[in-house]
């Protein structure tokens, strides 16, 4: 049984490969998720999504040193 691992992306990585991570995890498109990150910028006045995506890069390890 292989267990399904979050980590930031190598290859669908546009700043750090959080939301391409996030896809992979999710199975759905970066893309929706990055989108998803845009609009919720939006209504959280420009400050709690960019720390929660600076946080979730320090946490979240790097794809090649999970594999």
């Amino acid at each position: 049984m292989k267990v399904k691992r979050l980590y930031r992306t190598q290859h669908d990585r546009k700043l750090a490969g959080v939301c391409g991570g996030l896809g992979k995890y999710f199975n759905i498109d970066p893309t929706v998720v990055r989108i998803i990150f845009i609009l919720l910028i939006i209504p959280t006045a420009f400050l709690t999504m960019p720390i929660a995506y600076l946080i979730a890069t320090f946490l979240i390890p790097n794809e090649q040193d999970v594999i």
